[in-house]
């Protein structure tokens, strides 16, 4: 029998008992050009500090999903690896990548994200290959993100925050996308390992529009 075996794709650390207010002085000590996130629910801190294939699969996701916002005409604003926090739930996170689409117009003119006036992203982005993290679902509950995807590695989990907005449900199909087979995406980044990134996301571009419905 033949196992399937992953590289380490993120370095990992998980603190009990740590206070909101160390957690507050990490970020700002930290500060913003650093490769590690932090993640923080109610008293544990998790710090992870991604490796080679974590972030090549985040930045090629991504750059499906700005290939899918382009084809659709839908504009699309990046914020990476924001801190999203509320002291009052206790509960921080850095997601890989996070996206307004539905929400873009309202912070389009902004490059600062303060979520006491402004709504959270739309879209939010977990890469969680090695095993053991942290569960950051009830953060970005707590935080109001209505759509959450989270790739393992094998395949592309879609959540939704459920209409009462205190927990996630998964999904076959985003809410964002109905019509589009998320399911593909893990075979797209499998072919782009084997004919590099550009000739295939011209592939995923052409079934991008062939998914479309008429």
């Amino acid at each position: 029998m033949t196992t399937a075996t992953f590289e380490l794709a993120e370095h990992r650390v998980i603190l009990s008992n740590i206070s909101w207010q160390t957690f507050e002085r990490l970020l700002a000590d930290l500060g913003e050009k650093r490769c590690a996130r932090l993640a923080y629910n109610d008293g544990v801190l998790e710090i992870i500090t991604p490796l080679g294939s974590h972030e090549n699969n985040n930045r090629f996701i991504e750059s499906l999903i700005g290939a899918i916002a382009d084809e659709l005409n839908l504009n699309l604003k990046r914020f990476g690896s924001l801190t999203l926090k509320r002291e009052k739930r206790q509960k921080g996170a850095e997601p890989d990548s996070c996206y307004y689409i539905q929400n873009e117009p309202k912070v389009r003119h902004k490059q600062e994200i303060d979520l006491a006036n402004d709504p959270p992203p739309d879209l939010v982005l977990e890469i969680d290959i090695t095993s053991g993290s942290m569960d950051k679902l009830p953060i970005y509950a707590a935080i109001g993100v209505p759509e959450l995807w989270r790739y393992d590695g094998r395949k592309l989990d879609v959540f939704v925050l459920s209409p009462e907005s205190t927990s996630y449900q998964s999904v076959d199909k985003s809410p964002t996308f109905p019509w589009l087979s998320l399911a593909a995406i893990p075979r797209f980044i499998r072919q782009s390992l084997a004919d590099g990134e550009t000739a295939t996301l011209r592939a995923f571009r052409t079934w991008v529009r062939e998914q479309q419905p008429d």
